[in-house]
């Protein structure tokens, strides 16, 4: 078993450390990471400028680009074969919902299913981090049972774990992405220059978080696991702007 792991905090993280630790001995595992933490990076590619690749002292590598570009420059100039699974993770920070939109941690692994390799991401729902080991775990299991039931095409999972002891865990869900309310205003400010500067605001809180949305299960302390597609055809509205056109 060959696994790539990434994400978008940085290479130097605690929830990719984690994650490498939570998968040791499942296989041959390559981290390659941005250089700095590129949450909300969705996925950008960098087109504008070399990339360079570096590996840490801790055997990790990283590279001066966004969570897409370490994953399609792992796969399509870096490794000489092609990875059995791609991890993005562990985000500290959920990604449900309209969230999936930006994240980093869900395009490093979308990248690698467009590139034809199952891939999960995995996200710790809280921002304090205080169980990266229940992720860990998680994300272990997901890969065991890959191991042993692989799915037999490109399969995309957007995984988000509550952060909690493994124990306090009530289950796992298969879920479909709820949706947030309008997200706050952009919040400005004076900058030391006297120059007005804006910090982006807080996302929306949850409005679609019924039985079935990742939300939802979240909210009951469940695993969430959503399967996830790229074709972003509006299909219901062909025959409406078909007819609009004549």
């Amino acid at each position: 078993m060959r696994i790539l792991l990434s994400n978008d905090d940085g290479y130097f993280a605690p929830g990719i450390e984690a994650l490498a630790v939570a998968l040791a001995g499942l296989g041959e595992i390559v981290v390659v990471a941005p250089e700095q933490n590129r949450s909300g990076a969705s996925n950008s590619l960098t087109l504008d400028r070399p990339l360079f690749l570096k590996q840490a002292a801790n055997g990790f590598y990283f590279v001066n680009g966004t969570p897409t570009d370490c994953v399609h420059l792992a796969v399509t100039g870096m490794l000489d074969y092609l990875p059995d699974i791609i991890v993005s993770g562990i985000n500290q920070g959920a990604n449900m919902g309209d969230d999936t939109i930006y994240s980093g941690t869900v395009a490093a692994a979308t990248e690698g299913y467009l590139l034809g390799i199952p891939s999960i991401a995995i996200s710790l729902t809280s921002h304090a981090g205080e169980h990266f080991e229940t992720a860990g775990r998680v994300a272990r299991e997901l890969v065991e049972r890959f191991i042993s039931n692989p799915i037999r095409e490109p399969v995309l999972l957007n995984v988000n774990v509550p952060d909690i002891p493994h124990a306090d865990l009530r289950g796992t869900e298969v879920t479909r992405l709820g949706r947030r309310h309008k997200a706050e205003p952009v919040v400005s400010m004076r900058s030391p220059r006297n120059e007005t500067v804006y910090w982006v605001g807080a996302a929306g809180a949850a409005a679609d978080a019924g039985p079935g949305t990742d939300f939802n299960a979240v909210e009951r302390a469940c695993v969430s696991i959503t399967p996830l597609q790229i074709d972003l055809t509006h299909t219901a509205q062909l025959s409406a702007i078909t007819h609009w056109m004549r």
